[in-house]
């Protein structure tokens, strides 16, 4: 899935915070969205959807995480809670995705995400085509909802921008491999 979705789902799962404790919800959606972008940094680092994709693992974090900050609601516990979470969804969206490869609606590559505690490929299932299908940009248009219409300031600005890349994005995203294997 484009990062855009992760981003702005990280962002809707914070949205409750609204309600309950309104006046951490802006830091908790800032946090929500960099944990929804953070695994994909290992575009970078490493081995794309292993290096810093953790399926199962990131619940470990997320988990205890979240209960400390519904415990203790200050700004750190709920950033880290906000973050983890986005992150450990982030790892599970992608195993309802496309396997990684240049050409994902070919379905050449079945793999979707590593799991690390059992040393193998989650396949992967197709419920999003692949990265900038119609699909995924229906994924970043209801994600990002809740940051359009709750937040404001910096977080409704990253949510449009969110927008914005993926539509476009969306529209080209099947001509673009003969330009990315010319870079590559």
């Amino acid at each position: 899935m484009m990062v855009t979705s992760h981003a702005v789902v990280g962002v809707a799962l914070t949205a409750p915070l609204l309600v309950v404790a309104p006046e951490l919800a802006p830091v908790a959606a800032l946090a929500g969205f960099l944990g929804g972008v953070f695994p994909d940094l290992d575009l970078l680092v490493g081995t794309h959807r292993k290096t810093l994709h953790f399926p199962l693992v990131g619940w470990l974090v997320a988990l205890p995480a979240l209960v400390a900050a519904a415990l203790v609601q200050t700004p750190a516990t709920v950033v880290v809670a906000a973050f983890a979470v986005a992150a450990a969804v982030h790892a599970g969206m992608d195993a309802l995705g496309a396997g990684e490869e240049l050409r994902p609606w070919e379905r050449t590559n079945p793999y979707a995400v590593y799991l690390h505690p059992r040393g193998r490929w989650l396949r992967a299932r197709y419920w999003v085509p692949y990265d900038g299908s119609p699909h995924d940009l229906a994924v970043t248009l209801v994600g990002a909802l809740p940051g359009l219409l709750f937040f404001s300031g910096t977080v409704r600005l990253l949510c449009a921008l969110a927008v914005a890349v993926a539509a476009p994005y969306t529209l080209v995203r099947k001509r673009l491999p003969p330009y990315f294997e010319r870079i590559v």
